[in-house]
């Protein structure tokens, strides 16, 4: 049996990646953040071991240990727990130490550089999800209207900006006017945000960053996107084809349907 190691963040993507590898054969050994990764991640990975953010010397024992050589990484980790619940080891402080940067790439990319420096390699966090991929088009039954889509591609422009610039991967928009834009606060504050600064039907886009690097980070979006749109009155979500995740697909667009809320996967380069 195929082994693979998993480092979970926070939301429901570690849970979906680690019951579509539990289909797949694969055995599981799962390093967990606590007050970030579900609880339910016991019931799916095979080997838990829970720690704080910043234990990286762990993280690389555990998998060590277990004789893991390859590895995912699902879910984030809210960039505040840098500043609350951070508990860096020793390994996790002296990496922090070398890295200038604090945006989310670089910060990933060097837990990558760390981890395959010890012979393990990081794949990419949407192995065994294509299915819930999207490829490009509207994905309900309702479509954009004309205004809409100006704004969507209005926000697709300014996300990627901000992508390319490490602040974020989500915008909204309405009436060709940015309401809003993701920092620290992830993707469900900044559709808050937009709630509070309009009377709904606004446009929700999220993205990945140019140059994504598809083992981290990836965009999800989901159920409890959509609940927040509802409870906003958001009109719209748009999200890039082939480079983002929908969490419980099949619920997540119901709801969008009966709610009349517009789903829509879009080129990167539209």
């Amino acid at each position: 049996m195929r082994k693979l190691g998993l480092i979970a963040g926070n939301g429901k993507f570690p849970l979906i990646f680690a019951e579509q590898a539990k289909r797949e054969g694969v055995s599981l050994v799962t390093v967990a953040h606590r007050g970030e990764t579900p609880k339910e991640i016991e019931r799916v990975g095979d080997e838990v071991t829970w720690l704080h953010v910043g234990e990286l010397g762990k993280i690389i024992r555990t998998f060590q240990r277990a004789g893991v050589h390859e590895v995912v990484m699902a879910g984030g980790i809210r960039k505040v727990k840098l500043f609350s619940n951070f508990r860096p080891d020793l390994r996790g402080a002296a990496f922090l130490a070398r890295i200038r940067s604090r945006d989310d790439d670089r910060l990933l990319r060097g837990v990558a550089e760390e981890l395959e420096a010890e012979g393990i390699r990081v794949l990419e966090s949407t192995t065994f999800l294509s299915r819930i991929i999207p490829a490009e088009g509207v994905l309900t039954r309702r479509s954009p209207s004309p205004a809409q889509w100006e704004d969507v591609r209005l926000g697709l422009r300014v996300a990627k900006e901000i992508g390319r610039l490490g602040v974020g991967q989500c915008v909204a928009v309405k009436d060709r006017m940015v309401l809003a834009v993701e920092a620290a606060e992830g993707t469900d504050e900044v559709i808050r945000r937009a709630g509070r600064l309009s009377r709904g039907g606004f446009a929700v886009i999220k993205v990945s960053r140019p140059e994504q690097d598809l083992r981290f980070d990836v965009p999800a979006v989901g159920v409890d996107t959509v609940k927040v749109l509802v409870e906003q009155k958001g009109a719209v979500l748009a999200v890039e084809a082939g480079k983002t995740i929908l969490l419980e697909k099949e619920q997540m667009l119901n709801d969008a349907e009966r709610h009349r809320i517009v789903v829509v996967a879009v080129s990167g380069g539209l």
